[in-house]
């Protein structure tokens, strides 16, 4: 387990520096080190924050699915299954649909990390059967689809309601998913959220584990399932509402990170946690470095490239679970 976290830590400083260096104009060291102004400005405003934005969203993403994995005790559980990422999404395009986001750069994120809040509220008010301890497992996952699909058909409706070509532009644009463009004022805005969010999923190993023996072994452990669901649902609302309310949809980080993890650091969901962090954010900023030195025109879209990346690992998951199903 050592081993592997230290594996990946190094993997991981590596990446940062070449996410640094890497781009459409590379950048050696020595210009850095030289006091190059032009190779500093770069790096300091537009690579760095770029680079921890990468950092947080696949973090987050990754402990987020390995907690859902392990709360839902479901392979293909993700972030989106509470409604978080298109709630998020609509929260954003409803700023761009309504030109907020023409008077300052924040507002997309905050409408953005509204959305999220709302749609995660929504989904464990439904889940609960509306006053906590009601409800289950089962009844989360249900309402957290519907909360998606409402939020979704929300999107859809502005798009086929914009006011204007640029804003159907804009829209778009957004839901494909970018780092491109951040600036330091984004990242001070969701980071806190982020750090918060993700403090609330890492407390949630030792209930994630009692909870492997199901949900009435748990709570003969003392577990109390409602404020597992309530602590889990708030984490993944700041966390990844926050870093989806800037850098846009991305797919496939959260599922495919916990199970890369699982062949080394053992089925106990505790101990997937911290391997399932690091791999989503070394996964995702993998992906940012390609997408910014593949040249086929236009740089391509980061959602768009990890869901080509991430959906022939969805289709082997599913045709392999079958043959380790009981």
């Amino acid at each position: 387990m050592r081993l592997l976290i230290l594996t990946l830590t190094i993997l991981l400083l590596l990446a940062v520096a070449a996410s640094l260096l890497a781009g459409r104009v590379w950048i050696a060291p020595q210009d850095i080190f030289s006091g190059n102004s032009l190779a500093v400005l770069i790096v300091s405003d537009i690579r760095a924050p770029r680079t921890i934005l990468a950092l947080a969203m696949g973090a987050t993403l990754g402990l987020s699915g390995a907690v859902l994995q392990g709360l839902t005790r479901n392979p293909l559980a993700e972030p989106g299954l509470l409604g978080v990422s298109t709630g998020a999404a609509l929260g954003a395009v409803i700023a761009i649909y309504f030109g907020v986001t023409a008077l300052s750069s924040v507002a997309g994120p905050l409408f953005g990390l509204l959305g999220a809040l709302a749609a995660c509220s929504l989904t464990f008010l439904l889940g609960s059967g509306g006053a906590p301890g009601r409800g289950g497992t089962i009844a989360l996952i249900l309402a957290g689809a519907a909360v998606s699909s409402l939020t979704a058909a929300g999107i859809a409706l502005a798009l086929n309601f914009a006011p204007n070509p640029y804003a159907a532009y804009e829209i778009m644009n957004w839901l494909l998913g970018s780092l491109a463009d951040k600036s330091w004022v984004q990242v001070w805005l969701v980071l806190p959220f982020v750090i918060i969010g993700c403090g609330l999923l890492a407390t949630t190993g030792r209930a994630l584990d009692a909870l492997s023996l199901g949900e009435a072994q748990a709570e003969s452990l003392g577990i109390s399932m409602s404020h597992l669901r309530f602590t889990i649902i708030a984490g993944v609302a700041l966390a990844v509402g926050a870093a989806t309310s800037v850098t846009g949809a991305i797919g496939f980080i959260g599922l495919v990170a916990p199970h890369l993890a699982r062949p080394f650091a053992g089925q106990q969901p505790s101990r997937i946690l911290l391997p399932a962090t690091l791999g989503g954010a070394l996964l995702l900023l993998v992906a940012d470095i390609s997408v910014r030195t593949i040249h086929l025109g236009p740089e391509i879209k980061l959602g768009v490239f990890t869901s080509l990346i991430g959906t022939p690992f969805f289709f082997w998951l599913v045709l392999r679970l079958p043959r380790k199903s009981p």
